[in-house]
C-alpha cells in the first residue's frame, strides 16, 4: 500500500475526536448537526481503546493478505486495486459476521442496523480528492499521521542509528 495511517501512541490524549471526525464522514449529510438532528447513527471506523493512563487509536491495518477478503462468502470485502486500501460493498453484504470473526485486529464492527458491517475505509472519497483520512485530519495533537510506509520506516531507522552513534559517543567519553 501507498500510504497508510501511523499512530505516535505518545502523543494521544484520548479525546477521541477521530472517532468523531470519522462518524461524520460516513454520514449520509457529512455535517455533524445534520447527523445528530437526523438521528442517524453512521458509526465510526476507528476506536480508541484505554490501556491503563494510555489512550490508543486503533484502526484497520488494511493487511497485504487480508484475512476479512478471504473470509468474506459474497466478495462484498474487496479492494480495487493491489494498493488499494480494503472496502466494503454494503449491497453485496449479507451480514454473516464472517469477516468479524476472521480479522485479527478486531475492526470489523456489525452495523447498527445489522444488515452490514463497517470497517474503514481510509475515507476513499477525501483520499481520492486529495485529502487526508477525516481521523487523521481531526487530530489535534496530530497523533494519527498520513504517511508512506517506507518513508516511515526509514525515519524510525535514522532514529535509532542516531541513538546508538550517540550511546557510542557518550561510551567513548567515559
Amino acid at each position: 500500500m501507498k500510504k497508510k495511517i501511523f499512530i505516535n501512541f505518545n502523543r494521544c490524549l484520548g479525546c477521541r475526536s477521530c472517532e468523531l471526525a470519522c462518524a461524520v464522514e460516513h454520514s449520509s449529510t457529512g455535517e455533524l448537526q445534520s447527523a445528530i438532528y437526523s438521528g442517524e447513527k453512521p458509526g465510526h471506523r476507528i476506536k480508541v481503546e484505554d490501556y491503563g493512563r494510555h489512550a490508543i487509536p486503533v484502526h484497520c491495518n488494511h493487511c497485504e493478505d487480508a484475512p476479512c477478503i478471504l473470509a468474506c462468502p459474497t466478495g462484498a470485502i474487496h479492494r480495487d486495486d493491489d494498493e488499494g486500501p480494503v472496502l466494503i460493498d454494503a449491497s453485496r453484504c449479507i451480514g454473516c459476521k464472517m469477516c468479524v470473526q476472521a480479522c485479527p485486529f478486531g475492526m470489523i464492527d456489525v452495523s447498527f442496523d445489522g444488515k452490514s458491517v463497517l470497517k474503514c475505509d481510509m475515507c476513499i472519497e477525501r483520499l481520492s480528492k486529495g485529502q487526508e483520512p477525516a481521523c487523521v485530519a481531526a487530530c489535534i495533537t496530530k497523533a494519527l499521521f498520513f504517511g508512506n510506509e517506507e518513508e516511515e520506516n526509514k525515519k524510525k531507522r535514522k532514529k535509532v542509528a542516531e541513538k546508538l552513534v550517540k550511546t557510542q559517543q557518550e561510551e567513548q567519553k567515559n
